[in-house]
C-alpha cells in the first residue's frame, strides 16, 4: 500500500500554502492562501508555474522554491501534527504483511521531517519523492507513484495509493493503481469521486479495516485475520 504524506497522514496542507504565499509575497507576487490551497498536492514543478507563471527550474523559481522550503521548515514545522490513528493503522496493516510506501510531491528532507511527525518513519519499507533521482515530475503525473512501485517490487495490481487529493487520485490511476481517498486533507468528495472508498481519514479507515471494501490482490485477508485475532486470544488465555 502506498500513502502520500501531506494531507494524509499528516495535517500540513494549509501550512505548505501559507508557506507558499509568504515566499511569492517576498518576491512580489501576492497570492492568497486560499488560492494556494486547491493547489497543494503538486510539487513545485506544477505548482509554481499555474500559481505565478514562474518554472521552478529558472533562476527567480529557484529562489522562490528556496524560499518557500525555508519558511516552512522555520515556521510552521514544529506546529504540525499527525491525524489520529495513523501509526495505528499503518502497525495494523504491517501486522497483516502488507508492505508500505510512501508517494510525496515533498521535497526528501521535508519527508523525512512529516514522516517524523507521523510517528511512522520505522513502518515504512521504502519511500520515494518529488525531488528523488528517479522522479522526473510530480504528481497528478504518476511518476512519484511508479518509482514506489519498482521500490516495492511490486505490479499495480498488487497494490494501492491512499491520498487525500485529486492529484493522487490521478497519479494512482495513470499508473494503473486503485485509490483510496481521505477528506482529511480538505477536498470534495466530487473531487475524490474516482476512488473506490473515500473516508474522513487513517482513524477511519482503521475503523472500517476489518471490512475493508478495498480488497485487492495484496490485501490481508479476512482469514488472516481471523486467524490473528485467534491467535492472540490464545496467548492470553495461556497468561
Amino acid at each position: 500500500m502506498i500513502f502520500d504524506v501531506d494531507g494524509t497522514l499528516v495535517d500540513s496542507n494549509g501550512a505548505h500554502a501559507a508557506a507558499w504565499a509568504e515566499a511569492l509575497r517576498e518576491f512580489g507576487i501576492e497570492r492568497a492562501v486560499d488560492v494556494v490551497r486547491p493547489l497543494i498536492g503538486m510539487g513545485g514543478d506544477k505548482l509554481l508555474p499555474r500559481l505565478a507563471g514562474v518554472s521552478d527550474d529558472s533562476q527567480l523559481g529557484r529562489r522562490i522554491v528556496a524560499r518557500r522550503a525555508q519558511c516552512f521548515r522555520d515556521t510552521y514545522l514544529d506546529h504540525l501534527s499527525p491525524f489520529p490513528c495513523v501509526r495505528e493503522l499503518f502497525g495494523r496493516l504491517r501486522e497483516d504483511g502488507v508492505r508500505l510506501a510512501i508517494a510525496s510531491s515533498a521535497q526528501q528532507d521535508e519527508l523525512e521531517a512529516l514522516l517524523e511527525v507521523a510517528n511512522v518513519r520505522d513502518l515504512v519499507d521504502r519511500r520515494t519523492s518529488a525531488s528523488a533521482g528517479d522522479v522526473d515530475s510530480s504528481k497528478p503525473d504518476p511518476d512519484v507513484v511508479r518509482a514506489a512501485l519498482s521500490r516495492l517490487g511490486v505490479a499495480p495490481a498488487a497494490a494501492l495509493m491512499v491520498g487525500d487529493t485529486p492529484y493522487d487520485i490521478e497519479a494512482a490511476r495513470r499508473a494503473d493503481l486503485g485509490a483510496i481517498a481521505f477528506r482529511c486533507g480538505g477536498s470534495a468528495d466530487r473531487e475524490l469521486e474516482d476512488a473506490i472508498a473515500i473516508y474522513d481519514g487513517p482513524r477511519e479507515m482503521l475503523a472500517d479495516y476489518d471490512s475493508h471494501p478495498w480488497d485487492w490482490p495484496g490485501a490481508p485477508t479476512r482469514e488472516s485475520a481471523r486467524e490473528r485475532d485467534a491467535a492472540a486470544a490464545e496467548v492470553s488465555s495461556l497468561r
